[in-house]
């Protein structure tokens, strides 16, 4: 294995979290705690901190647009000019 690959933390079980829950938090504020369900990993329990790191907004909508790679590209948007059909109501 390299050296530089980052070591999985231990997962908790179901069981194993709820008898040890202020352990998991405590673990939880430095890294974040995987808990599995029946051998499968279910949850990750992180600290508020790197919840709020996480899910903060970086930014508008219309800004991520227009700092994509595809700003300012000459895209071809021309239009059909078909008249509409006639339809019988």
């Amino acid at each position: 294995m390299s050296a530089t690959k980052k070591q999985e933390p231990e997962a908790w079980t179901v069981a194993n979290a709820k008898a040890h829950l202020s352990e998991v938090i405590e673990r939880a504020q430095s890294e974040p705690q995987m808990i599995t369900r029946n051998g499968t990993p279910s949850v990750v329990m992180v600290s508020v901190e790197e919840w709020n790191r996480k899910t903060e907004r970086k930014g508008s909508l219309a800004t991520f647009l227009l700092s994509s790679p595809l700003a300012g590209a000459e895209l071809a948007d021309a239009r059909l000019l078909d008249e509409p059909r006639d339809l019988a109501l």
